[in-house]
C-alpha cells in the first residue's frame, strides 16, 4: 500500500508540473503574437508622455523662499536655505536642493508652488556611480535637459498611445506626425461651432 501511495503522489505531482508548464508556455505563446516593443536604448528612446513627471527644473529668480514645497512634500525633501533681509523685510534665497535619490516624483511641490519656479521635465536618466551625486543643488536643477526629439544622437520613438490611427510600429512613423484622436482645443472648437439643438415644444 505504501508503494501505491508513493506512485499516486508521484503521478499527482507530475500532473501539477505539467499544468504549470502549460500555463507558462501559454503566456509565452501569447506574447509571440504581440507586436515587438524592443527599443535599442540609448540609440533609440521613447518620447515621454505629455504629463511625464521627470527630473524637476528650478528657476532661482522666481523662488520667494516660502517653503510651501517643503510642507506639501510627503517626505519633507526640498532643502531651502534662506536668510531674512531686514532692510527690505523679505527672505533672500541662498541655496535650494533636492535629493533625487529619495524623491518619489509625486509632483506636489510643482503643483503647489505659488510662483511656478518648479516644473517637471522629461529627463529620467539620472544614473550615477555615487548616490550622493543625485543631491542636486539650484545650479544643477536649473539646467534644462535635452529633449529626446531635439537630440541628434537619438532616434525618437513614439509610444503606442501616441501613434497615428492604424499604426502599430513606431520605427516607421515620424515623431512629428499627428497622433490618433482629437486634441482638446479641437473638441472645444467643434462644441462651440455646433448650433444649439432646437428647444422642444414642451418647454
Amino acid at each position: 500500500m505504501k508503494f501505491l501511495s508513493q506512485v499516486g503522489d508521484y503521478v499527482k505531482e507530475a500532473g501539477q508540473a505539467a499544468k504549470y508548464i502549460g500555463q507558462g508556455m501559454a503566456v509565452t505563446f501569447d506574447h509571440m503574437r504581440r507586436r515587438p516593443i524592443t527599443v535599442q536604448y540609448p540609440y533609440e528612446k521613447l518620447i515621454p508622455s505629455e504629463r511625464f513627471r521627470g527630473r524637476i527644473h528650478f528657476e532661482f529668480d522666481k523662488c520667494i523662499s516660502c517653503e510651501v514645497c517643503v510642507r506639501v512634500c510627503p517626505i519633507n525633501l526640498p532643502v531651502v536655505d534662506w536668510e531674512f533681509n531686514a532692510e527690505i523685510k523679505k527672505k533672500e534665497l541662498r541655496s535650494y536642493s533636492i535629493d533625487f535619490g529619495v524623491c518619489i516624483f509625486c509632483g506636489n511641490c510643482v503643483e503647489f508652488c505659488p510662483t511656478n519656479c518648479l516644473s517637471m521635465t522629461e529627463e529620467y536618466d539620472l544614473t550615477v556611480y555615487d548616490r550622493h551625486q543625485l543631491n542636486f543643488d539650484n545650479v544643477a536643477m536649473g539646467r534644462m535637459p535635452t529633449k529626446v526629439t531635439e537630440d541628434p544622437m537619438v532616434t525618437p520613438l513614439r509610444e503606442l498611445a501616441y501613434l497615428p490611427k492604424g499604426e502599430m510600429e513606431p520605427h516607421n512613423v515620424s515623431h512629428t506626425e499627428r497622433r490618433a484622436g482629437k486634441r482638446p482645443e479641437e473638441i472645444i472648437d467643434e462644441a462651440m461651432s455646433d448650433p444649439k439643438p432646437p428647444a422642444s415644444e414642451s418647454e
